[in-house]
């Protein structure tokens, strides 16, 4: 990791109660250091200035059972640019053809009818909505991503979601027969206000369809790479309940999906239309029996993480003790966290590649790994291949099939570093 990173406090403030329960008791278990951030990716000519780093410490909270962090970068400094785009992945563009035509069919969604996501993106979620007929309007506050969607014909608000956007979208566009966030909840710092926000902009008979990575997979696949500072929460429905109901709102069913390692959907009402469903209820039972409203179950996640680090350095140290040449394969933003965490740099790994054209000359955060295109692997034939996009790592290892066929081995980091059979 750069020696030349610098804490940069002026851009952070630090929170001393829970965003889920207001309550005071928060416990930290996990400290992954002073990072920088995962998505600020760096030019050539960035490399020798000194690098903004936060601190990344994970908290428990014995009120509500939310995990979360306290140290709260700026929102502006995190994502008025971006450089992930949704569009460019078949895992996801599958998901999100499944997720509109469940939408679509659960809600019987016509062409009266409203779909507003938060964080859109590039619009391809929506897009799949507009396909099926349906009115959509996209809110993204990055200004490069929005104008992406724009030019794909998405109509996009360029701004951060809150009370006032909502009564912009309601007073423009009517309220919304759906409203989706997917992977955006983690990302805000007043969770509860976000929701109420959310809630005024529903039409009565509406839902909400939230997605958000489980902690409770987090913890069983040891995935910590997660961890980075756009994303202040990591939810069990335990504590999900508690917020949704705190703003007004009812989740009547939750889905398990495979997703991002692990994740999963709220379909959530006014909560005037009745309680929480069983679905909901009986995961947030569950989660009492495996003890993740416990402290220690947290703590003892903190040792697991501190060990993988130990393996995975040791595996790689190994291999190139023999000569054996390794790449990276992603470069997303879990994969910066465990690059620096474990601190693996070109030292290890010599490129690092990417499918997003966005990312295509850039070096890591703090590991100034280059990022290059996925060809170069073909070309160059290395040895192993560091699957730092675990959670699409089917489709990688299918898109490199003729580089497996060659000899190509893959490493992948989690939930155990190990080398993938022949």
């Amino acid at each position: 990791m750069s020696t030349r990173a610098q804490p940069h406090i002026e851009q952070m403030t630090i929170r001393s109660t829970c965003r889920g329960c207001a309550g005071g008791h928060l416990e930290p278990f996990l400290d992954l250091g002073q990072l920088p951030l995962a998505n600020a990716y760096l030019r050539g000519d960035q490399l020798r200035q000194p690098e903004p780093t936060f601190p990344l410490v994970v908290y428990f909270c014995r009120g509500c059972t939310l995990v979360q962090l306290v140290h709260v970068v700026d929102p502006t400094v995190l994502f008025s640019t971006y450089l992930y785009r949704t569009g460019t992945n078949q895992t996801i563009a599958a998901h999100n053809d499944s997720l509109a035509d469940a939408v679509v069919r659960r809600l019987n969604l016509g062409k009266q009818d409203l779909v507003v996501e938060i964080a859109s993106n590039d619009g391809s979620l929506l897009q799949c909505f507009r396909n099926r007929g349906v009115r959509t309007v996209g809110i993204e506050p990055a200004r490069n991503i929005a104008q992406l969607a724009r030019e794909a014909g998405i109509e996009t608000l360029g701004e951060f979601f809150n009370a006032a956007t909502a009564a912009k979208v309601g007073a423009r566009y009517g309220k919304a027969a759906a409203i989706l966030a997917n992977n955006v909840l983690a990302h805000v710092d007043e969770t509860v206000a976000f929701l109420v926000a959310a809630k005024g902009l529903l039409s009565v008979e509406g839902r909400i369809i939230i997605e958000v990575p489980y902690v409770a997979e987090m913890l069983d696949r040891l995935e910590y790479d997660t961890i980075y500072h756009e994303h202040l929460c990591y939810f069990s429905v335990t504590a999900l309940l508690r917020m949704f109901s705190a703003a007004g709102l009812a989740v009547e069913r939750v889905d398990r999906l495979a997703i991002h390692g692990g994740s999963l959907r709220l379909w959530a009402r006014h909560a005037e239309s009745g309680g929480h469903g069983g679905s909901a209820l009986q995961l947030a039972a569950a989660e009492r029996q495996v003890r993740l409203d416990q402290p220690e179950t947290y703590h003892t996640f903190g040792s697991r993480v501190r060990a993988h680090r130990s393996s995975l350095r040791e595996l790689l140290a190994r291999l190139k003790a023999e000569g054996k040449t390794i790449v990276g394969y992603g470069a997303p933003a879990k994969g910066n966290t465990l690059l620096c965490y474990c601190g693996l740099g070109t030292e290890t790994l010599s490129y690092t590649v990417d499918r997003s054209p966005l990312k295509i000359g850039l070096y890591t955060p703090g590991t100034h790994i280059p990022i290059v295109p996925v060809d170069r692997i073909f070309a160059d034939q290395p040895d192993y291949v560091l699957i730092l996009a675990w959670n699409f790592a089917e489709e990688i290892v299918s898109f490199l099939a003729p580089y497996k066929q060659r000899g190509g081995r893959f490493i992948l980091p989690v939930p155990h570093p190990s080398i993938a059979p022949v």
